[in-house]
């Protein structure tokens, strides 16, 4: 008997104990793509890298263009007895290195509009990051959690009042804006997703 006491009564300060460690533990939520859009360098940041994918999309469109013309040059020829064979082979492997080429040019497009991303979101990510840090410090939060990872939400319900993403950008400098007007139709819009 003595031991069944015992365990309800270490049960109950364990409980006890929980309650009080949960009452103490604040949590709060941001929004941290609202957050980017609302700064003003997320304009610059879209501008430079719609700028370097129009730059790298206009040199991959000006080899293709090579490329196609030099393939149906070679197509017209494939049967024309009047090409010698050695013409042929080599006109073969220039298309094939022009594929080849093509193809890593696509590659490196691509790493470089990665690289050129990760350059210019880094500071920005710092940013933000020590900013909800001196928020959640500031209000007493313990955890402060990304309402969305990917597209996916990871906060399916919160109180509106543990949201930081304007109090984060406040503490940026940057104004946020509840509601703004549309103009073409005049309508008022919430620009925040609330989870």
């Amino acid at each position: 008997m003595k031991k069944l006491v015992f365990v309800f009564a270490f049960a109950l300060i364990t409980a006890a104990s929980m309650a009080q460690t949960t009452a103490a533990l604040k949590v709060g939520y941001a929004d941290v793509e609202y957050i980017f859009s609302k700064m003003p360098e997320a304009k610059q940041i879209q501008s430079d890298l719609e700028g370097l994918q129009a730059q790298l999309k206009k040199q991959y469109d000006n080899k293709y263009t090579e490329f196609q013309t030099k393939l149906k040059t070679y197509q017209d020829n494939i049967n024309n007895p009047n090409i010698p064979d050695a013409v042929k082979q080599n006109s073969a492997r220039e298309l094939e290195q022009l594929q080849a080429n093509l193809q890593k040019l696509q590659e490196d497009s691509q790493n470089d509009l990665q690289k050129r991303n990760a350059t210019l979101l880094g500071p920005v990510q710092e940013k933000v990051g020590k900013a909800i840090e001196d928020v959640a410090k500031e209000n007493g939060f313990s955890l402060i959690l990304n309402n969305q990872i990917n597209g996916l939400d990871v906060i399916l319900f919160g109180d509106e009042k543990l949201d930081v993403s304007d109090m984060v950008l406040k503490k940026m400098g940057v104004n946020p804006v509840a509601e703004t007007q549309t103009p073409a139709n005049n309508t008022t819009t919430t620009p925040k997703k609330q989870p």
